[in-house]
């Protein structure tokens, strides 16, 4: 178990929350003797231009780095990953169906409203209304909120959701089955509020920097499109006197290396990634701005199980056989990456995962498997298999994809076309299926197998693969309502023998996250698995 794993103990005891919340507020302090700099301001790689900063309409790993530090939803997490109080102080449960949540009454908008339990039933209710069209609508389906599916299937109306404002200050939370790490998935960017008089008012311009109300430790001041989205303090933030950062600016640099040249000239902070074709010359040069972590996230492709011959299992394994997955974590990246053969990554917490057959075969023997199912399959030199591998701009992903081209034309005979695409239209046609094979990853949204494994059932809007098994069906929703953490073990392990068995999608790697991190950035949480990183918590220190 990691340190970011939350015991049950937890959830049922308002009072060690309120401990938390005591010990939370201590860490926001800078340590004694710390000498700041002069100007408090952090400049961050962040990947990909944002699709949006509504929470409500977002799924990217960018667009939740920038809401985190604009709106703080019921709980928040430290700096090692657990979690602590947010908007909520403190939170109680007898039977982990009904959570309680006690909102701090000094938390604020940034337009001064006060922010009430009114403000999380509008904006749970508001996640799971069809006319959002939240892509991550999914979430609270998978939390077990009552009403959530038949909402979203638009067999209810969204006021029968299982929330409601008992006071004020008092917001309660009703789960049709027991889920024993339900406060752990409320640190999410879906379930974080809105102003609904602003989102009222303005429709989707609410979001403009002009319009914007929101109650984090920060409103946007600037949004240059793909250019930069600048944040500036929000003074009525409750918890504003703990917070050092004046201004954050985050960079949409989808080039790791233009983004590494940048940080070397002293243009940033910290960034996304790393080019890793620089890594070892930069852990060599650059030991000090060197960070590489743990990271909670998968790295994958998806098959399109709907169109052919993707819907062919024996094409499916053939191709993912086909994979050195060796040479993809130990060359390609060289970070610390691992070679995936299951879904889940092992640094998820509770996970105890069986490695399947393929995974113990070398490698000569998984491409000898692999010519022998694709020749079942009716595909050989006289019928070679062709089609297109989709993946968004970015060089680490094109040097993936160019050696699984090679390594399957290699090995299979197969004709790979390579289409690279801009964020917005990639996250677009694959979510739609207007694909054949996609590149994928998946960072937990809580740290639980349940955060990855639930992504592959039938329904679940994200599962891009369009993999349907009601076997797999079956046995997630067995698990998940089971309050057995042994039992859940068991049926996620059996998940993950499905997964090998339908091969509905090929791992390739469990990441670290690695970046470039300045010295003077204090604060950094180094050691949460999830990479929740809130520039609150951040300050600069002198050189």
């Amino acid at each position: 178990m990691r340190k970011n794993n939350i015991s049950r103990g937890l959830l049922l005891s308002t009072c060690i929350a309120t401990a938390i919340a005591s010990l939370s507020a201590q860490a926001a302090h800078v340590p004694a003797g710390t000498k700041l700099a002069p100007v408090q301001e952090i400049s961050r790689g962040n990947g990909s231009e944002v699709a949006s900063i509504d929470p409500h309409k977002v799924e990217g790993v960018p667009a939740s780095n920038v809401i985190r530090d604009l709106l703080e939803g019921l709980v928040n997490q430290d700096g090692e990953g657990n979690i602590v109080p947010g908007v909520a102080k403190s939170w109680e449960t007898k039977d982990n169906k009904t959570f309680i949540f006690h909102l701090r009454k000094d938390a604020k908008w940034s337009n001064g409203d006060p922010v009430t339990a009114d403000d999380f039933v509008y904006s749970f209710e508001r996640a799971v209304d069809p006319n959002t069209a939240s892509p991550y609508a999914w979430y609270l389906e998978i939390s077990n909120i009552i009403n959530a599916a038949d909402i979203i299937a638009g067999k209810k109306d969204k006021s029968t959701l299982g929330v409601k404002a008992i006071d004020a200050h008092t917001f309660q939370v009703k789960l049709d089955k027991p889920t024993s790490y339900f406060v752990k998935m409320m640190a999410h960017t879906t379930v974080k509020p809105v102003h609904k008089a602003t989102v009222e008012k303005w429709g989707n311009k609410w979001t403009r920097p002009e319009h914007f109300v929101g109650n984090g430790a920060y409103v946007p001041e600037t949004w240059v499109v793909n250019e930069r989205l600048v944040l500036k303090r929000n003074p009525k933030y409750w918890d504003d006197a703990h917070t050092v950062i004046n201004k954050v600016t985050y960079l949409p640099i989808e080039s790791q290396v233009s983004e590494m040249n940048r940080f070397l000239a002293g243009e940033m902070d910290f960034t996304y990634e790393l080019p890793v074709e620089h890594f070892k010359r930069l852990k060599k040069e650059h030991p000090e701005s060197v960070s590489v972590t743990g990271y909670l996230c998968n790295y994958y492709y998806d098959f399109n199980n709907k169109q052919k011959p993707f819907d062919d299992v024996r094409v499916r394994k053939a191709l993912s056989y086909a994979i050195d997955r060796d040479i993809i974590a130990k060359a390609i990246m060289g970070q610390g990456e691992k070679p995936a053969y299951f879904f889940t990554p092992e640094i998820t917490a509770g996970f105890n995962p069986t490695m399947p057959a393929y995974g113990k075969m070398t490698q000569k023997e998984r491409n000898k498997k692999a010519k022998e199912l694709l020749a079942e399959a009716g595909f050989s030199k006289q019928n070679p298999l062709s089609f297109s591998v989709i993946y968004n701009t970015s060089d680490n992903h094109k040097k993936v994809a160019t050696a699984i081209q090679s390594m399957w034309k290699r090995t299979l005979g197969v004709n790979v076309q390579l289409e690279n695409q801009e964020w917005k239209t990639f996250i677009t046609k694959r979510r739609e299926g207007d694909y054949q094979v996609a590149r994928d990853a998946w960072c937990g949204d809580y740290n639980e197998a349940s955060t990855f494994l639930s992504l592959l059932q039938s329904n679940n809007t994200a599962n891009n693969a369009k993999y349907n098994s009601k076997e797999y069906d079956d046995t997630m929703l067995h698990a998940m309502l089971s309050t057995s953490e042994s039992e859940r073990t068991k049926l996620y392990d059996d998940a993950e023998k499905l997964l090998a068995r339908d091969m509905p999608v090929a791992p390739i790697y469990q990441y670290v996250k690695s970046r470039l991190v300045s010295p003077q950035v204090g604060g950094y949480p180094a050691h949460n698995a999830e990479d929740k990183i809130y520039t609150k918590d951040l300050y600069i220190k002198a050189k």
